[in-house]
This record gives structure tokens, sequence and C-alpha cells, in this order.
């Protein structure tokens, strides 16, 4: 009985001490942990293994010293955490040494019981949506080396006491909306390597003193808006490596004492308004890798001392007032890998060397004044992949030497004086996507192997007239050709069979030799949307399909022997059916006239004026009073079925106020700017007081804004719905002369003319046609091109968020870009280690740029086209 008993006391004495270590509290760093995870936002669970357990130094992110007593490192970064971050949960970590945070959701102001822990040397808060002024009370942050707060939403001036931290070596307040000047104290960090204040709202002067920071390696201060010159002063950070100060308002000239930046490697001052020369000190800044210049007012030549720049990767001068010729020492450079001097008025020719002392990827030269011919040596070390040089005075034979440059993708040559025959070899081009020939003085035929380029998407060899030659049997068959142009080339024979014509949607052949009749297979052609076979010698019946109908008269004409809708009709009448016909005809046109005088003497009583039809590519020839009795008289906006049963969108224009010689002018050059991303622009009916626009209505599917509500899209479906609204805005902001802004980019305007969802812009260039005046027209043309651009971004973000982010661009001001990122992320299933997270992000960066409040930081659509292409592909140009 007594072993039994004690047997008892031993288990009841075990219980006890059990139930004491379970009743014990947490350590008070753990117990802290413990609070601040209860008041954050964990959607993700991504601090499940936080628990009273166990102790806070086995905790994931929690890093502590070797005995395990305290908390040295806290790193919830990338976590999807959100909410008001407690700050006085922070107060127990004491000997904190890092604390990172980034990429999370957090709002509100930032906790200033932070700046109270005194060992902290790195505190990373980038990629929140911190908002507010950024606190005081970093002085007690003695040891702090490391403080990045890029993209939040600070407000208010840059913090001026951080300059008081003598360890810190990287500050990074980038990508908020701080205001005012850079404090002129900046200038007093001891030992500061990075700074970083880009992509705020920052203004006034760049203070001189900055000059002063000697142990700066890297400075990004652009994408503010300030006002002067760029301080000479700076020449003197002796130590400074990489330099930004792009899209900055920045006027003057480029200080030459930037050549004592003996150590720069890249320099960025592109988009300012920067003037005269660039220094001949320049040529002495022996380090740079990249030079970025474009897109000021500067003048002058290129410095012949440019040629002691021996580890130059990047010239960019483009869109600049420079001439004269380009050094002989620009070919010389042994790393030089991209060129880009476009927009300019250069002369002279083109270095004989160009390309054979290194690996040249890139060269745009384009719209300046160049001559002489195409270097022989421009692709001898193998990776050229894009040659632009239109629209200079280039003469001479094309190098069959370009054949050989298999890396070549795309290729412009149009608006020169080229002659002799055309060299490619297609089989030995494997990645060439465009080539634009036209313009130029060529011979001896389009290549006979043109369909073996397999990702050749547009050709145009249009206005050669002496090309001669006849179409390749097999061009149809190109797997992914949608543009091909060949007009006005001397072409002779028949049209080849179009039984393999599956991406084709431009063929341009007017103003040729081309004979024999159309083949009902063209019909094989689904996705055509513009033909032009006017002014040849086709014969015989054009085909009554559909794809033949939809064309209209334009694109037929000048053939003599070429009849059938909507041409002539071909049916031979005898000579009595031919007087029969006669007779009844002129009855019924007696007839007709009565009533029409009537109904001319009406309309014209009630809107002044004779009516005048105007058809464009793919209306049928009707005359007014066709297409007014199909409508009557329609509002601002109506649908109306026309007599063949062509069913259009119509849109009134009151032409009070308006020029109307200038309006109908924009008009015609509306009607005929044809591309596979616009809504057909079919005709015109006016008189000296209306004007009538037809547009195309044979979308049956839904709008955007429709399909959106109904259905969510997969990822690489919005991609296409994307770069297909980027491509349409480009053509009519670049490709059309003068530009036509389209006016209400929405998704309500947005249609796809089939099941691949390509898209189409719709009610292009009517709202802008309300604004026109002959005095104010390149303003309207610039503002409208602006309101364009925004429109866009924010369709974008729209598209990305499947429709639940409307008018976007007021949404988002005060909304850090992770925040948004992470929203877009979640409504396309993309997670952080996601490979499609990069595609999303940049589309989202795009978007950005586009709605920033500040309009000169905004880029153009073509630039627009070209981030989007280098996101999916690396082809723009």
């Amino acid at each position: 009985m007594k072993s039994k008993l004690k047997l008892y006391d031993y288990f009841n004495i075990f219980l006890f001490f059990t139930s004491m270590a379970e009743a014990t509290p947490p350590d008070p760093q753990t117990e802290s942990l413990l609070n601040l995870k209860s008041q954050l936002t964990d959607n993700s669970n991504s601090l499940k293994d936080w628990s009273e357990k166990v102790t806070c130094c086995s905790w994931s992110g929690v890093r502590c010293n070797q005995n395990l007593t305290s908390v040295i490192s806290l790193d919830l970064s990338s976590k999807n955490l959100a909410g008001i971050l407690p700050g006085k949960h922070f107060l127990v970590l004491t000997d904190l040494v890092e604390l990172n945070i980034s990429y999370n959701s957090f709002s509100g102001e930032f906790p200033t019981e932070i700046f109270n822990m005194t060992n902290l040397r790195s505190l990373d808060i980038s990629r929140n949506n911190f908002s507010g002024r950024f606190p005081n009370g970093g002085l007690n942050l003695k040891n702090l080396i490391l403080l990045d707060a890029l993209s939040n939403s600070f407000t208010g001036p840059l913090p001026i006491h951080l300059s008081q931290l003598e360890k810190l070596k990287v500050l990074n307040l980038a990508g908020s909306y701080f205001t005012g000047s850079i404090p002129s104290q900046y200038g007093s960090f001891k030992n500061l390597e990075f700074l970083h204040l880009g992509g705020n709202l920052l203004s006034g002067y760049i203070p001189k003193e900055l000059g002063s920071l000697k142990t700066l390696t890297h400075m990004e201060i652009g994408y503010n808006s300030y006002e002067g010159v760029i301080p000479w002063e700076i020449g003197n950070m002796s130590e400074l490596k990489y330099l930004d100060i792009a899209g900055a308002n920045l006027s003057g000239r480029l200080p030459k004492h930037f050549s004592n930046l003996t150590k720069l490697e890249s320099l960025f001052l592109f988009r300012n308004h920067l003037s005269s020369e660039i220094p001949w000190e320049f040529g002495e800044i022996t380090c740079l890798v990249n030079l970025d210049l474009s897109d000021n007012n500067l003048s002058g030549t290129i410095p012949e001392s440019f040629a002691g720049l021996k580890n130059l990767k990047l010239l960019n001068l483009m869109y600049n007032e420079m001439s004269g010729i380009i050094p002989d020492g620009i070919a010389q450079l042994p790393c030089l890998d991209t060129l880009f001097i476009w927009n300019n008025y250069f002369s002279g020719s083109l270095p004989k060397s160009l390309g054979m002392n290194s690996k040249l990827r890139w060269v745009d030269v384009s719209t300046n004044s160049l001559q002489g011919e195409i270097p022989q040596g421009i692709c001898s070390r193998g990776v050229l992949f894009k040659l632009i040089l239109f629209s200079n005075n280039f003469t001479g034979t094309l190098s069959p030497s370009l054949s050989n440059c298999s890396t070549l993708v795309r290729i412009r040559l149009e608006d020169n004086s080229f002659s002799g025959v055309i060299p490619f070899t297609f089989n030995q081009l494997p990645h060439i996507s465009y080539i634009d020939l036209s313009r130029n003085k060529l011979t001896g035929g389009i290549p006979q192997d043109i369909s073996k380029a397999t990702k050749l998407d547009y050709f145009n060899i249009s206005n050669n007239p002496e090309l001669g030659g006849k179409l390749p049997l097999d061009i149809w068959s190109a797997p992914n050709l949608h543009n091909f142009s060949a007009s006005s080339c001397s072409i002779y024979g028949c049209l080849p069979e179009f039984k393999s014509c599956k991406s084709i949607t431009v063929i341009e052949l007017s103003n040729n030799n081309i004979s024999g009749s159309l083949t009902p297979s063209l019909s094989a052609c689904f996705s055509l949307q513009k033909m032009d076979f006017s002014y040849n010698n086709l014969s015989g019946t054009i085909p009554s399909d559909k794809v033949f109908q939809s064309m209209g008269k334009h694109t037929y004409q000048g053939n003599a022997n070429l009849c059938g809708r909507p041409l002539k009709s071909c049916t031979a009448y005898s000579s009595r059916k031919i007087v029969s016909l006669l007779v009844a005809c002129l009855l019924s046109i007696l007839l007709m006239l009565a009533a029409t005088l009537g109904f001319y003497y009406i309309r014209q009583r009630s809107q002044g004026g004779y009516w005048k039809m105007l058809s464009f590519l793919g209306l049928a020839h009707f005359t007014a009073d066709d297409v007014l009795r199909s409508f009557g008289s329609p509002e601002a906006a109506s649908k109306a079925v026309l007599p063949t049963g062509i069913t259009v969108i119509v849109r009134k224009i009151e032409l009070q106020g308006k020029n109307k010689d200038v309006l109908l002018h924009v008009l015609t050059q509306m009607g005929n700017a044809r591309h596979v991303n616009l809504v057909r622009l079919l005709g015109l009916c006016y008189n000296n007081h209306l004007v009538y626009v037809l547009y195309d209505n044979n979308m049956q599917t839904a709008t955007l804004a429709e399909k959106m509500r109904t259905k969510k899209k997969d990822w690489s479906t919005k991609k296409r719905i994307i770069y297909g609204i980027a491509k349409g805005l480009y053509f009519l902001h670049h490709e059309c002369y003068p530009a036509i802004p389209h006016g209400d980019v929405k998704s309500t305007n947005i249609l796809f003319d089939d099941d691949n969802m390509e898209p189409c812009l719709g009610e292009f260039g009517f709202k802008y046609m309300l604004h026109l005046n002959t005095d104010q027209m390149n303003h309207v043309i610039r503002d409208e091109q602006q309101k364009d651009i925004y429109s866009f971004g924010e369709l974008v973000l729209e598209i990305l968020t499947n429709g639940e982010m409307m008018n976007a661009g007021r949404l988002i001001q005060n909304k850090a870009k992770d925040v948004l990122l992470r929203q877009v992320y979640m409504e396309n299933d993309v997670s952080f280690s996601d490979f499609k997270q990069g595609q999303v992000q940049r589309l989202v960066e795009v978007a950005l740029l586009c709605i920033t409040s500040n309009e000169s930081h905004r880029p153009c659509m073509e630039d627009v086209l070209r981030l989007l292409s280098e996101a999916e592909k690396g082809l723009n140009r």
C-alpha cells in the first residue's frame, strides 16, 4: 500500500510541474511578436509557424543571436502581409540589427517607434503603401547603414535629418510623392554610396551641394520636374559610376566638368531640354558604358573625342537637333552594340568599318540626311538583329552580305534611293519578321523564296517603279505573313492561287501590270481586312463571295476588262432587251426623280445645301440619296441599314464653327486609314451644314466592356488584346500624316471581328473631329494624343483587373505600385514565384507610365509599343 501511495504522489508531482510549465508565459520578445502577428492581415497564412508553443528564435523570418536569447534580424519580406504596422511591438527588440518588411501591403503612417532601435543597421520598408510624411526621429539610428523606402506613398518634403546619419551608405526614397526641393543638406552625407530620389514630385533647383558627396557611386534623381540647369559641381563626385537625371525638365548646357567623373560608367540625361553642343571633354569619360542623351535639344556634331570611349556599348542621341557627319572613330569602338541617332540632321556616309570592330546588334539612323551605301561589314560580327535606315538619302545596292546575317529580325530601309536587286535569301534569315523596302529604286523582282521566311509578318516593297517580275507562286503560304504591299512596282503576270493564306490581312497590289482573273480561292483568306488590285490589267468577273464584295469599288477600279459588282454589270443583253430595259429604266427614273426632287427640296430647306457622298474602300457605290433614305435624320449616334444590307454606325458632326474643307480633308485621311486593329470608316454624306460619318458595323460580337463583364479572359488573351489596341493607336498616331488621335479610348469602343479576340478600335477620330479648327489643329492633335495615351494606360489596368479597375488614373494616385501589382497578380492567378510575374509587372509599369500626371513623362505610343514588344519578344521599330 505504501509503494502504491508513493507512485501516486510522484504522478501528482509530475502533473504539477507539467501544468506549471504550460502556464509559464512566453519571453517578452516572443510575446511581442505574437501580438504583432495578431494585428496584421495575413491572408496567405505566411506566419503560420509563429506559435507560442516554441520560442520565436525558431520561427520563419526570425534570426537570433548565438545564445538564442535575443532577436537580431526580422525578415517579413514578400509575405503578403497588410494592415497598419503597430510600432509598440518593436520596442522590446532592442538588439535588432536588420528589419526587412518589403514587398507587402502595409499602409498608414510609418511607426516612429522603430526609430528607437538604436542598433539597427539595415531598414528595408520598400514596396509598401506607407503614406503621410516621413517621420522625424531618425537621428537615433546612429548605426544605420541602409535605408530603403522605395515605392511607397510618402508625401511632403524629403526628410532633412537623415543627412546627419554618418554611417548611412544607402538611401532610397524613390517612387513616392515627396514634394519640394532636394535639401542642400543632402550634400553633407559622410559615407553615402547610393542615392535614389527618382520618380517623386520634386521641384526647384538641384542643389550644387550634391557635388560634395565624394563617396557616392550611384545617383538617380530623375523623373521629377526641376528648374534650371545641371549643377557643374556634380563633376566633383569623383567616385560616381552611375548617374541618372532623365525626364527631369532640365535645361541649359551639358557641364564639361563631367569629364572629371573618371569612374562614370552610365550617364542617362534623356528626355530633358538640354541644348547646345556635347562638350568635347565628354570623350575623356573613358569608363562610360552607357550614354543616353536622347530627346533633348542638343545641336552640333558628335565630338571626335568619342573615339576614346573604348568601353561604350550604348550611344543614344536620337531626337535632337544634331548635324554633321558621323566620326569614323565611332566605328572603331570595340564594345559598341547599340547606335541610336535617329531624328537628327546628320549627313555624309556611315563609317565604312561600322560593324567590323564590335558586336553591333542594333543600328537606328533613320530620319536624317545620310547618304552613300550600307557598310559592307555592318553584320560581320554576326549578331546584328535590327537595321533601321529609313528616310535618308542612301544609294547603291543592298549588300549580299545581309543575307548571311542570320540574326536579323527587322529591316527598315524605306524612303531612300537604293537600287539593284533584292539580295535576300530567306531561308538564311530564319528570324526576320519585318521588312520595309518601299520608296526606293530596286529592280529584279521579289525574291522567289519569300515563303521560306517562316516568321515574316510584314513585307512592303511598294513604290519601286522598276522592280518588275512576277509574284512568287507560293507567296501567300508564308505562315505568318500579315501585311504584303507591292503597289507601283511594275509587277506583271497572274495572281497566284490563294490556297494557303492563313494569316494574311492586307494585300496591296495597285498600279501594276497584273493580268488574268480574280480567282475564287481568295475566299480562303478568311481574316483578310484590306486588298487593293486597282489599276492593273485584270479581266473577267469579280466573284460574288463576301470577301470580294465587302471591299468596295476602289479595290477594283482601273481594270478596264473587269466587271461585276461593285463595278459595272457583266450581263450581255441583246439590242431588243437593251431597248426594253432602257424604256423601263427611263420610266423608273422619271418616277424616282419626282420623289427624289421632293425629298431633296424638303431636306435642303431644313438643312441647306446639296448632299454629297464620299465612299471609301469597302463601301459599295451609293448616292447620297441612298444613304440618307436609310437613316432619315439621325441623332448624334445611330445605326442604319444601307440598300445592300450593310449595317453602318452613323455619327453626326455639325459644321457650325468648323472649317468644312479642313474637316473633310481629315475625314478623308481617316477613311483611307486601314489597319487590322481599326474599325473601318466607310464613307461620308455631307452638305454645307452637316456631315454624317459612316463606320463599319460588321462586328457581331460584344464590346470589350461586355466581354469583361461576362467572362474573365486568360493571360495570353489579355496580352493579345492590349497589344492589338496599342498597335491600332500607334498606327493612328505615327503612321498617319498628320496624326489622327482616337479621342475616346475606352472598353466600350473596343470591338472584335471574330473569335480570335483581335481587338478593333471603334469610334476613332470622332470626338477629335468635334474640336477641330484650322488655327488650332496641331494643338488639338497633341492634346488629344496625350488623352489617348492616358486612356490607354487606364484601359490596360482595366483589362488586367478583369474590369474591376475602371478610370484607374484617379484611383491609384495614392496607391503604391506594389500594392497595385499584388491586386493584378491576384486577378490573374499569378503568384510571386510564377514565371508570368515579370510579364504582368512590365505591363503594369507601362500602364503607370501612361497615366503619370506629368504629361512630359508619358511615353508616346511608339514608345509604348516598343516597351510592350520588348516585354514580350524584344522587337520594336
